[in-house]
């Protein structure tokens, strides 16, 4: 991961964390901010989650065919290392002002009702990996809270995190929260990888 240019390890307990600087170019940024457009819906969470307004964004997937949706799945290949087909669809998301993610993990709680149907299609996801495809007026930073870090948006820059703890189990340390955006419109990019091929 490191030996990626622009790649930095972030300070921070109880939490494998990466910031890429300029990972992406700012023209296929605003290749990609179209593309999530055109097709945005409100986004999913998981089919038993009761917490009403906890993820207020917009989503769309992306899928492979147009060139800026290659260019990030070549990147997101030579920065990670990981096999393709690990990894799941790409996911655009767009917030407005007072949109956000409350405080979430990426993993599965293989207590919920859910896991079987995710252990069926790739089981845990290991990696998140998400790419800031613009810079909101105020607002819109990516907080962990247990690890004590935030991170602002910044056009290109791509946060990549584990989480996974060092034995492989879920990691409650990598707990992160989307904060609202308070003026403009905030888009990412996210990417999650699979324990197992995707969709397998």
């Amino acid at each position: 991961m490191l030996c990626y240019p622009g790649a930095v390890r972030i300070p921070a307990s109880g939490i494998e964390l990466y910031v890429v600087r300029d990972f992406l170019p700012l023209d296929v940024c605003a290749t990609l901010i179209a593309l999530i457009d055109a097709d945005r819906v409100p986004s999913p969470v998981v089919a038993d989650d009761p917490r009403p307004a906890y993820r207020t964004s917009e989503t769309c997937y992306l899928y492979a065919g147009p060139d800026a949706v290659t260019a990030v799945e070549t990147r997101l290949d030579a920065l990670t290392g990981l096999e393709p087909r690990y990894g799941e669809a790409l996911q655009g998301q767009r917030y407005a002002v007072g949109q956000e993610f409350k405080p979430h993990h990426d993993f599965f709680d293989t207590g919920q009702l859910y896991w079987q149907d995710q252990v069926a299609v790739g089981g845990q996801r290991t990696w998140s990996a998400m790419t800031f495809l613009n810079e909101p007026e105020a607002g819109g930073r990516t907080n962990f809270p247990t690890a004590d870090v935030i991170i602002a948006p910044k056009a290109g820059n791509l946060v990549i995190w584990n989480n996974m703890d060092d034995y492989g189990a879920p990691n409650p340390g990598s707990v992160h929260q989307g904060m609202p955006v308070e003026q403009g419109v905030k888009y990412v990019l996210t990417k999650w990888y699979r324990e197992r091929p995707w969709g397998q």
